[in-house]
């Protein structure tokens, strides 16, 4: 793209200008909102009408935000170089001869196209020393299979790196970092971007080329808003051989089954000679059309309705002109067709990781590209801008090269070309030319990339489940702390919700929330610790809300240490409760604190609304009877309270012996409690591990082929209609009835006739099972015959046959084998089938109610 360097810099000074412009704007707006008032409210008799509502929403369209934004720092200074290698503090004889090749090259790129923008070259490094450009890629193959394709890598180069623009929109920057510092610091600008995915794709394989060009506002700024979301797209279908099936190919992918089923909705049933008549239509069919018109237009208002909400919306959200279109630089990799199976030249944005077309409006105009072996200048005008270039980096009219040896083909010249060349002016012109250019570049002055295994380690993991009988929905497992978390729908056995743990062995931190509506207790979540358990409760008849369990070292024993068998000591239990209204605040306990070890149990009681502080009361738990077996009376010492207002109940012996004497017995239940909280999360951790070993899924009971209740009873059913269909088959077969046929009508049998029939029945259903035994076994010979035959054959032309007639002679021997195979299946069933069908015909005729009194005497 040619473009005046005066043009470049006058728009950049007004781009300076309306940046300093916008910063002051907005810290006026920063300040006035400060130091702004609040508004005052409306007066009640202030009416707004529909034209101020418009007026309103007018205005605060057309009121611009400014949202400030701060771009990290990446600059030489925030480089530490005190580490780096020699290569990157000075260059070679080789690297001062390259650059004294592209300062030659850059005269006379300037002296020819004098309109054009200078070359991007040799931009500085980090330590502040020329490079060539080439000399920055570095090729490398990463030992990491997830990054040897090109959308992958990208993928991982947009992520693992944070987009820091261009210091100057309007120019390529004047400095360019190895690959190792980007990686280091996690930073780049798009020049970065691009010789790192150069770097990987070349290593892996690929033919790509980092690209120096204009592009679009949207694609320099990496402003995606009006893109579509990737989250929202369908995958698309990937076929093994990477094309789309043919129309022939699809049909083939139809299941016959599918194709039988669309057959048979084709056909009609046959009307019903004695079905009853549907009840005639008096319905007006006048106002029917008025309806459907109706609903028409209906229709059709809506539909312009929607369309002229799109139309809006598009125009909303339609990009601004950008003042600066065509002349903002950037950089993204072309890869080219020919390597690693690539079909066609694309484009990859290094800060989205997207690909896009060579077509695509983003990409404005191409100044140079250039890899690890050359340099080239784009001579094509970008006038269309990228739509219309070929890149046939081998023809020299086209891209202009800067040194020879590249493995690009040369563009085969025509013979008027080799007419001019022919002159001895361009002769000598282009020997002198090319003895500039006979220069091998030099290898990388960038170390090794390598990438640490935490650059592609995965983090975190996301499995979403559907139909799983646990009702497990999501398993959420984060890699770097170890944290593993499943929700689950309503409808575990247990009423489980989330269940976050580190490990699936007991006593161990985890944290189970619970359905509490499909619970009997109320219980909310329970929080485990290897020394404490605490539940939350919610909606229970004594209003309990709250127990935290302490536990203390468990006792070794000598018989089997289990959580069941041994449990952990109980040390203490905190229990809270919510307010109950029909006791008064001072006796009802809001507290309760069970000091096993010290034999002490603590009431705090809620504090009334009046008041500011609550009761509390203390009791010295101690044993009922003594070492001499004595029982030990209440005393006053034994209960400690504070009551904000005495009362001379409370302060009676017999009352504080009641009230000890109810809390031992609710110590004792709270003590079950938590035993059998212990025992419920055991049997939890034991159902969950079974459910991740099974991995059962739900069926549904209208899916009749995979559900096996459904499908036994479905079985069962075709079964008895088929028996009965058989039954109503041999009802209407009369095995008699031919042989009947030939007696007078109305005649009574006799006993030699019942003989006649029954002998003349059997004689002739045992012609027809030899007939057919017979007739298999003729074919079986003939199918033999043929297939000797056809063998002969083969054996005198085997010399003289061709490949076609080979396979062909193979095909019908496969053929002939298989029917001759199921001849003679047919055949010798016929043979075993035979005597128990005539056994079983003579069974029927003895039973036969017309037979039977005659055959009596016979059997």
């Amino acid at each position: 793209m040619e473009v005046l360097r005066e043009t470049l810099e006058e728009e950049g000074e007004e781009e300076v200008a309306k940046h300093k412009e916008e910063a002051e704007k907005a810290e006026q707006v920063e300040t006035a909102v400060k130091t702004a008032k609040p508004a005052e409210a409306p007066k009640e008799d202030t009416i707004l009408t529909p034209e101020m509502l418009r007026d309103l929403d007018k205005k605060l369209s057309e009121t611009e935000t400014l949202v400030p934004t701060e771009s990290p720092l990446f600059t030489k200074e925030t480089i530490d170089t005190s580490q780096l290698p020699v290569s990157y503090k000075t260059n070679s004889p080789k690297e001062e001869h390259l650059l004294q090749v592209a300062d030659n090259f850059s005269r006379q790129y300037s002296h020819l196209c004098p309109d054009r923008v200078p070359l991007f070259l040799h931009p500085l490094n980090e330590c502040e020393v020329p490079k060539f450009v080439s000399t920055t890629i570095r090729p490398t193959l990463t030992p990491y299979p997830e990054l040897y394709n090109w959308d992958s890598c990208a993928q991982f180069v947009s992520d693992f790196l944070t987009m820091v623009p261009l210091p100057d929109p309007l120019k390529p920057p004047a400095y360019l970092y190895s690959s190792t510092t980007v990686l280091k610091y996690q930073l780049g600008n798009c020049f970065d971007f691009s010789t790192l995915l150069c770097s990987l794709l070349i290593g892996s394989g690929y033919d790509a080329y980092c690209v120096n060009g204009y592009g679009s506002q949207d694609l320099c700024l990496m402003d995606l808003t009006r893109e579509v979301c990737p989250l929202t797209v369908k995958p698309k279908e990937v076929w093994p051989d990477r094309r789309q099936p043919t129309v022939a190919s699809q049909r083939m992918c139809v299941p016959s089954t599918v194709r039988h089923k669309t057959s048979k909705k084709e056909e009609k049933p046959p009307p019903k000679k004695y079905a009853i008549k549907p009840p005639r239509d008096l319905s007006s069919k006048f106002e029917q059309e008025q309806e459907k018109k109706r609903q028409m237009e209906i229709r059709a208002q809506e539909e312009k309705r929607l369309q002229e909400e799109e139309e809006r919306l598009m125009e909303a959200e339609k990009a601004k002109p950008d003042s600066l279109h065509g002349l903002r630089v950037h950089s993204w990799v072309l890869v080219l067709s020919g390597k690693r199976e690539v079909p066609e030249s694309f484009f990859i944005d290094p800060f989205t990781a997207r690909s896009y077309s060579t077509q695509d409006d983003h990409f404005l105009g191409i100044e140079s590209l250039w890899n690890h072996k050359n340099y080239w200048i784009n001579m094509q005008d970008c006038w269309n801008c990228c739509k219309d270039l070929v890149f046939d980096l081998g023809d020299p009219v086209r891209w202009e090269y800067m040194l020879l040896g590249t493995d690009k083909p040369h563009l085969s010249l025509t013979e008027e070309d080799d007419i001019d060349l022919n002159d001895d002016d361009d002769v000598e012109n282009l020997g002198k030319e090319d003895e500039d250019k006979s220069f091998d570049m030099p290898h990388s002055w960038v170390e090794q990339i390598e990438i640490s295994p935490e650059g592609t380690k995965t983090l975190e993991i996301k499995k979403w489940y559907q139909n799983r009988e646990d009702m497990l929905e999501l398993k959420h497992i984060n890699k770097r702390t170890g944290l593993n978390i499943d929700y689950f729908k309503p409808g575990h056995p247990q009423a489980l919700r989330v269940h976050s743990y580190k490990s699936t062995q007991p006593e161990m931190d985890r944290v189970m929330e619970f359905y509490e509506t499909a619970r009997v207790d109320g219980l909310v979540k329970r929080e485990e610790t290897p020394k404490t358990m605490t539940e939350y409760y919610q909606g229970r008849q004594d209003f309990l809300s709250y127990r935290h369990i302490n536990f203390g070292p468990r006792v070794k024993k000598l018989t089997l240490n289990s959580a069941e068998s041994n449990p952990r000591p109980i040390v203490k239990i905190t229990e809270r409760f919510f307010r109950n209204p029909e006791k008064p605040a001072d006796e009802d306990v809001a507290e309760r604190t069970f000091l096993i070890a010290e034999e002490r149990i603590q009431l705090r009681f809620h504090c009334r609304e009046d008041h500011i502080t609550a009761s509390k009361r203390e009791f010295l738990r101690r044993t009922e009877v003594d070492s001499k077996g004595n029982k030990i009376v209440m005393a006053p010492d034994m209960c400690i309270s504070f009551e904000v207002e005495p009362m001379e109940h409370t302060k009676k012996l017999l009352y504080q012996y009641e009230t000890m004497m109810r809390l031992k017995d609710e110590e004792k239940l709270s003590r079950h409690q938590a035993w059998e909280s212990e025992l419920e999360v055991l049997e939890i951790l034991k159902l969950r591990e079974e459910e991740e070993e099974s991995h059962t899924l739900t069926i549904s009971i209208y899916d009749t082929k995979r559900n096996e209740k459904s499908k036994e009873y479905r079985e069962a059913m075709e079964r008895v209609m088929h028996e009965e269909h058989m039954r109503q088959v041999e009802t209407q077969l009369d095995y008699l009835a031919p042989f009947l046929a030939q007696l007078p009508p109305g005649e009574k049998l006799t006993r030699w006739q019942a003989v006649r029939l029954k002998d003349e029945c059997l004689s002739d259903f045992k012609q027809r099972l030899i007939d057919k035994a017979n007739l298999i076994q003729a074919r079986f010979e003939r199918e033999t015959q043929e297939l000797q035959k056809k063998q002969q054959w083969y054996q005198e032309n085997q010399v003289t046959l061709t490949a076609e007639d080979e396979d062909l002679y193979l095909s019908y021997c496969s053929q002939a084998m298989f029917r001759i195979r199921i001849l003679e299946q047919r055949l010798n069933r016929h043979k075993e089938l035979a005597p128990l069908k005539y056994l079983a015909l003579e069974e029927k005729l003895h039973k036969d109610p017309r037979l039977m009194e005659y055959l009596k005497v016979f059997a």
